[in-house]
């Protein structure tokens, strides 16, 4: 084994490194400091309907209302409280999931090694390092035996990166194969997971909900003002009594504003909330659950995300066939397909088991079998409890799933030559190994020695095409070479890393092991596969009107091969290389002379975007392209799970990040994070949001119907020859059992069928809009004529015609509920039948229970008067249901042009 040294090693002394420690500070990113309660208290207290409903109280309070400013408080400390629990829990739990930094390291300390916490390593510390670790800060190698380390974490590239002497390593980094030493050159804030920490700055703006409910509750609260003051002007020039019309006036005010909106938000997002964890999906914040149904764009990383994050051999060409491989992840399962027989890819695959230092661990078992013969044992981990972390992309050994001890493409060539029927230990054994020379970045090669069972030995040579398919190293024709080196181009360009592989045979050990008079074997094609169930997700953005936009630090190839593959853009689409000057500049150029002025105005309105595919992106070039998008006018969602995802995943509407195999620093900076690192779940969590954002505006059609009605009847009763159609009282009444827990279980309603088949609703669109309003107008009418009509008959006949009026409009309110339901018909959202039959049952009480006929001045009705109001509030029903049949909601206009592709 080769070791290269460029310095002695002795490292720190305890004392030094106290002092450094007291100096610098811990090996710790920096932390948010924990939000205080008041602090949670005042956020969700800043809500414009709840300041809305805190001003409905003084004023209920100031006219000596108590009963309903003790509704009104009573709704916002549920809101409140809600609000309050749910952040702490998902805070709670995203702690539970930091797994990310290394819990211990090793060091060099007075001259032995010792096992410190991570947090205690300090500048100039001499680090040991094994496969397993966990970079625990900046470094310099100093010392390296075939040191491989994994960076996708920070980089988004997919394939591991030699490290000899002299080369930096960056914390956060995993080391999969070989050992070293490296002295640490920066810890904490200043190492290169702490300075992309310190992008993750975002100031905290409102939600595509939060600012529509803004809307709405600047729009009611004008609206109700105005209304109420001309209702008093009425009823003071009609000689009414000053101290009464006051009442009547903030009667109608709180009646306008349905109170019970920050309730039903609460609640809908609770419930979508609790069915996300379900989905092993975690919210971190309410409000995600809602923004995740606002999305245009969808922004995903690549290694991890969309792919599976472990290497998998697809191709194998050899000089006489070609031939593809099957199956997923690192197990030995799948087929392998050519018109040639299998024989003729057993000498390349049993080369390429020979020539390779990994090992593969089945599930549920931790690999403990002894090295074949011959074979140099990987170093052990410096932990025994974390000998497979979760940033190194593979899944721990009692997953059930197939794990690389060792170099992922390694790992790769093992299970392809599985697939072919060959056995790791029969074929090490046959072939036992002599000597090696290990690979390095300068060679890019990796050759090693076997004893041959019959005499003699074969020397076997894998590397980068560049670096095998030329003279002395090969003794093949010039035209083998050329075809093997076209070939090799082809895979590159489809986004593979492609292995090539020679051997030949010697009479005996040479004295040195040289690398040349070998014969090409043939080529291997590598690929970090995407998930199974990416391709699902992105044809369902796709029919839902979401544009899917991959983002990653990966080569231009690998990126563009992964999206033709899962269907986000077509063969011979552009994709942006972030690396070359100026490529995001020419982009938007390039953007704005394709679409012109009225286009761009489009783009920024409907929430457009243009280029799918950015490659080789820096977390600074990702920020950017996260800002670009979203001044396109918008909703971006953004998944991640590397720490070069913690900006984007900041700045984005909302971040996404993967739970299993995700970064500390990417669950932080997420408002969701999926425990089972399954992206169908975002397009679940979409669904969950446009469910929630249906919910609320059927309950503002039901609430503000009512409450529209409500102000009709007092300005319209004077007019039909009715002074003082309702009392406050009655009107408060109304208003406590209609937005009460009818209004509050209208947020349970289930999933309109079809949902995900619309585009995602127009970013600048009101909550009102999309005939909203109208609609609310339409139920209004109704609900009016049928409260002034009852009013106006019983007046005529003699009948107690206020009482009746009372009962008539509290009652078709309750049947604007029923009739608004998602399935009506169905036992589907089973409390709202019984919140409306039980606020029935309360507006029977409050005609025939005497305390309630004193407090509400209602007098009884008899059974006739009843039967026919009851009947009457049947129109209620009517007129929601008839009203989506015949003025059914539009359909959104898509939001973003038609993705290309299939």
């Amino acid at each position: 084994m080769t070791v290269t040294t460029v310095t002695p090693l002795t490292g720190l002394t305890s004392a030094e490194a106290a002092a450094r420690l007291a100096r610098d500070g811990a090996n710790l990113l920096p932390q948010k400091p924990p939000v205080p309660l008041w602090r949670r208290i005042a956020t969700q207290l800043r809500d414009p309907l709840i300041i809305v409903l805190l001003i409905a109280a003084v004023l209920t309070v100031t006219t000596g209302d108590w009963a309903d400013a003790t509704v009104i408080m009573l709704v916002i400390v549920v809101n409140t409280t809600v609000g309050v629990v749910q952040e702490i829990r998902a805070d709670r739990a995203i702690t539970a999931l930091a797994q990310l930094a290394s819990p211990e390291a090793r060091v060099v300390r007075d001259g032995r090694q010792q096992q410190i916490p991570s947090s205690d390593v300090v500048v100039g510390d001499l680090l040991v390092l094994a496969e397993g670790d966990i970079v625990p800060a900046d470094a310099e190698v100093r010392e390296a035996a075939a040191l491989l380390v994994d960076e996708s974490a920070l980089t988004g590239e997919s394939v591991p990166v030699d490290k000899p002497a002299g080369e930096p390593l960056s914390s956060g980094t995993v080391v999969v194969r070989g050992r070293g030493r490296a002295v640490v050159t920066a810890t904490g804030a200043a190492s290169a997971s702490g300075r992309i920490a310190s992008l993750m700055v975002k100031s905290t703006g409102l939600t595509p909900l939060q600012r529509r409910l803004m809307g709405v509750g600047r729009l009611l609260a004008g609206v109700a003002v105005l209304l109420s003051a001309v209702v008093l002007a009425l009823g003071l020039v009609r000689g009414q009594p000053v101290q009464l019309m006051v009442i009547t006036a903030i009667s109608l005010v709180v009646a306008a504003v349905p109170e019970s909106l920050p309730a039903v938000v609460t609640l809908s997002l609770a419930l979508g909330a609790r069915r996300m964890a379900a989905r092993n999906a975690l919210v971190r914040k309410l409000p995600a659950v809602e923004t995740l149904g606002s999305v245009t764009a969808l922004a995903t990383d690549k290694t991890g995300t969309l792919t599976e994050g472990t290497m998998v051999a697809r191709r194998l060409w050899t000089p006489s066939a070609q031939a593809t491989l099957t199956g997923t992840g690192y197990a030995p399962e799948g087929r392998i397909t050519s018109e040639a027989a299998p024989d003729a890819f057993t000498a390349l695959l049993t080369a390429a088991m020979l020539c390779n230092d990994a090992r593969l661990a089945p599930p549920q078992a931790p690999s403990d079998e002894p090295p074949a013969p011959g074979t140099r044992e990987p170093a052990a981990p410096s932990s025994a409890e974390s000998p497979t972390p979760a940033s190194a992309k593979s899944a721990a050994p009692d997953s059930g799933e197939w794990v690389a001890l060792g170099d992922p493409t390694e790992a790769a060539l093992l299970a392809a030559a599985a697939k072919l029927g060959l056995d790791r230990r029969d074929v090490q054994a046959r072939f036992p190994r002599l000597a090696e020379l290990p690979f390095d970045s300068g060679r890019k090669r990796m050759s090693t020695l076997h004893r041959l069972p019959g005499g003699g030995v074969r020397l076997i040579c894998k590397g980068a095409p560049e670096a095998l398919l030329r003279h002395p190293v090969l003794i093949d024709e010039p035209d083998l070479l050329a075809r093997a080196a076209a070939q090799a181009d082809r895979f590159a360009q489809d986004g593979y890393r492609v292995l090539a592989v020679a051997s030949t045979d010697l009479d005996d050990v040479p004295a040195t092991l040289q690398e040349s008079g070998l014969s090409l074997l043939g080529l291997i094609a590598i690929l970090d596969p995407p998930r199974p169930a990416a391709a699902t997700a992105v044809a369902d953005c796709k029919r839902a009107g979401i544009r899917p936009i991959l983002i990653t630090g990966d080569h231009p190839g690998t990126a563009r091969a992964i999206a033709i593959e899962l269907g986000i853009i077509a063969d011979g689409d552009p994709v942006v290389d972030c690396r070359e000057p100026g490529a995001l500049d020419r982009n938007r150029a390039q953007d704005q002379d394709r679409d012109g002025e009225q286009n761009r105005a489009r783009d920024r309105e409907q929430g457009g975007v243009q280029a799918a595919v950015y490659a080789r992106a820096t977390p600074e070039q990702k920020l950017d392209i996260i800002q670009r998008l979203q001044e396109q006018g918008g909703i971006l969602a953004m998944t991640g799970d590397g720490v070069n995802d913690g900006p984007a995943l900041r700045r984005a509407d909302i971040g996404v990040a993967m739970g299993r195999r995700g970064t500390e620093v990417a669950r932080q900076a997420a408002d969701l994070v999926l425990a089972d690192d399954n992206l169908d779940t975002v397009v679940a969590a979409v669904e969950e949001g446009r469910r929630v954002y249906a919910n609320i505006r059927r309950f503002l059609v039901y609430g503000l119907s009512g409450g529209a009605a409500e102000i009709a009847v007092m300005l319209l009763g004077p007019f039909v020859g009715l002074p003082l159609p309702l009392l406050p009282a009655q009107i408060l009444w109304i208003n406590l059992l209609t937005h009460g827990l009818p209004g509050v279980a209208l947020g349970g309603e289930p999933t309109v069928p079809g949902a995900m088949a619309d585009p995602p609703r127009p970013p600048g669109q009101s909550i009102l809009g999309a005939g909203l309003w109208q609609r609310v107008l339409r139920i209004a009418v109704v609900l009016t004529a049928v409260t002034l009509g009852v009013a106006v008959w019983a007046a005529a006949t003699g009948r107690p015609w206020q009482s009746m009026a009372f009962f008539a409009l509290g009652a078709t309110q309750l049947g604007v509920a029923l009739g608004s339901r998602t399935r009506p018909g169905s036992l589907a959202n089973p409390m709202l039948l019984f919140a409306v039959a039980g606020a029935f049952v309360l507006q029977l009480a409050a005609l025939y229970v005497p305390p309630l006929r004193q407090l509400l001045g209602t007098q009884p009705l008899t059974a006739g008067d009843l039967l026919i109001v009851t009947a009457l509030s049947v129109l209620g029903y009517a007129a929601a249901r008839l009203d989506r049949i015949l003025h059914p909601s539009p359909r959104p206009t898509p939001a973003v042009p038609p993705a290309p592709g299939p």
